[in-house]
């Protein structure tokens, strides 16, 4: 009962965020909202969900894991409400950051707390995997409900959909999940969580004004400074007894390459979705609901991958499942490539499931690996890496990648609109591709048809833009994986480290960071990181 408790926060983190992109197009037509405030209102929550997620995971080790949990599910809730009934963007905005914040104390918090109330490895594995499928589950759920609410109610409903989850999560958690505090904890140092936001916020600030308006002196010393205040927070980290994030995690090499794929991974795919779910909606006309079965093929493949992964791990080395997976989703690109503005659907469809496909073995047995980095007590921290790297890839993908596409579609359009276009509705018509198609309603029809088929070809650009990025990046994901994994071996076989090793036997457990860092055999580690954590 308990495990059902803590795997519900998990399931709405989730549908929040597919929720979220099919109700943007609704959203912003009522709120009049920016194509630069759209990205702070899909953004936001990400980036304060990865600045917060290592700071939660410490301050739950310090003031009980249970308590974090049931703080953050309060605010969540009423951030929600903050959310539904947002008057202007910057209301809408607020409530995002607010919902981030909060979110971040869930995914180690419940984590953290299955490690304690599980004890057996065996029960363990299969308590993080229903864990981690629960988030597929929620990308599932999440356009199917939110595209059906969007289909009767406002926008605003798709918020409301988490208050009774959370109200839940508090009448129930403190019945049935233990409290846990880390016994020698260390201080929580304040300046290093300040140092962590403030070197993210201005650098992406930065990267979105230079595309949205290009190079000036504002955005190149925001993101100046953002650098600046990263180098002091590494520095800082480096000096601390008990620093907010321990550096001597990433001089594990196959850890590093896992957590810089998975952010590459979330950062492009989940950009490609904003278009693509756009597309459906601004492009081929699709209503939310079709526009949110037009992801489930790809939702479902990824459960499906995610679950199959582990056990064909078994006669496959992760290095070459992920490689081949991530080459699987580079072909899902490819066929997104073909798609036209008057292509219809049917590439999207078949290049996102490809994706979802693809996709698993890179979450499944990249998250193993990350949590096998670390001693089972401090499994909560090293999952708030696993998380941190998808969630802070997810937002910095859509400031960077989704505004290189923003760019694109104004460039085009402004160039294709008609020269007798109204100037409010050309200017709502640059903006973005839901605003062309409202003000278009407004419009004499062969003024309209003009507007409406030049944004969505210039929209159709900027999308293929995007995944023609991703099919680069992606391809050389797949090669750093295939290169710095390939000496980890196939899940269940002895890690090669002679004595001692991972044979299935009592024997040492794995080794710490600062063991890690020490020198020694790094492969052996690496071997355990991936191996032990999916055993069950």
């Amino acid at each position: 009962m308990g495990l059902a408790v803590l795997a519900l926060p998990t399931l709405i983190v989730s549908f929040d965020v597919f929720a979220m992109l099919l109700a943007l197009p609704q959203m912003s037509a009522d709120l009049g909202a920016s194509s630069t405030q759209q990205l702070w209102i899909m953004d936001m929550y990400g980036f304060m969900v990865g600045g917060f997620l290592v700071t939660m995971g410490t301050l739950g080790d310090r003031i009980g894991r249970r308590k974090l949990l049931l703080i953050g599910a309060a605010v969540f809730g009423a951030a929600s409400l903050m959310a539904a009934f947002s008057t202007s963007p910057e209301m809408l905005i607020a409530a995002r950051a607010l919902l981030g914040i909060s979110g971040a104390t869930l995914a180690p918090s419940t984590l953290a707390l299955i490690s304690n109330m599980f004890r057996d490895p065996k029960q363990m594995g299969m308590a993080i995997g229903i864990w981690a499928g629960c988030f597929s589950i929620g990308a599932i759920v999440g356009p199917i409900a939110g595209g059906a609410m969007l289909s009767t109610f406002w926008w605003g409903s798709v918020f409301l959909l988490g208050v009774p989850v959370m109200l839940i999560l508090l009448i129930l958690g403190g019945k049935l999940l233990p409290e846990y505090k880390a016994p020698q904890a260390g201080r929580l140092d304040l300046p290093s969580v300040a140092l962590s936001l403030t070197a993210v916020l201005p650098f992406i600030y930065g990267l979105k004004e230079i595309a949205r308006q290009g190079p000036s002196p504002l955005p190149l010393t925001a993101i100046l400074l953002g650098l600046a205040l990263g180098t002091v927070f590494v520095r800082r980290q480096r000096s601390l007894q008990d620093p907010l994030l321990d550096l001597r995690l990433f001089g594990n090499a196959p850890l590093s390459a896992a957590l810089l794929s998975m952010l590459f991974y979330s950062a492009l795919t989940g950009t490609t979705m904003l278009f693509i779910t756009q597309y459906f909606q601004s492009v081929d006309g699709m209503s939310p609901l079709a526009a949110g079965l037009g992801l489930l093929p790809g939702m479902a493949g990824s459960i499906l991958s995610i679950t199959v992964s582990p056990m064909l791990a078994r006669r496959i080395r992760p290095a070459f499942l992920i490689a081949g997976g991530l080459a699987l989703v580079v072909a899902g690109f490819v066929v997104l490539l073909r798609a036209d503005a008057d292509s219809g659907t049917a590439y999207l469809i078949v290049g996102w499931a490809l994706n979802g496909l693809g996709g698993g073995p890179l979450m499944a047995l990249g998250t193993g690996l990350v949590i096998g980095s670390a001693t089972p007590e401090k499994a909560g921290s090293a999952a708030s890496l696993s998380q941190t790297s998808n969630e802070f890839g997810y937002g910095l993908g859509i400031a960077v990648v989704g505004t290189v596409g923003t760019a694109v579609y104004r460039d085009r359009v402004s160039d294709a609109l008609p020269s007798d276009l109204p100037g409010a509705a050309a200017d709502a018509a640059r903006e973005s591709v839901a605003g062309a198609v409202a003000v278009s309603d407004g419009l004499p029809e062969p003024l309209a048809a003009h507007v409406l088929t030049a944004a969505r070809e210039a929209f159709t650009g900027g999308m293929l833009t995007v995944v023609g990025i991703s099919v680069v990046l992606l391809a050389a994901v797949a090669l750093l994986i295939a290169v710095v994994l390939r000496h980890v071996p196939v899940l269940g076989a002895p890690a090669a480290g002679g004595p001692g090793a991972d044979t299935g036997e009592d024997g040492p457990g794995p080794r710490t960071p600062a063991e890690t860092a020490a020198g020694g055999e790094t492969e052996t580690a690496a071997e355990r990181a991936v191996t032990a954590p999916l055993a069950g």
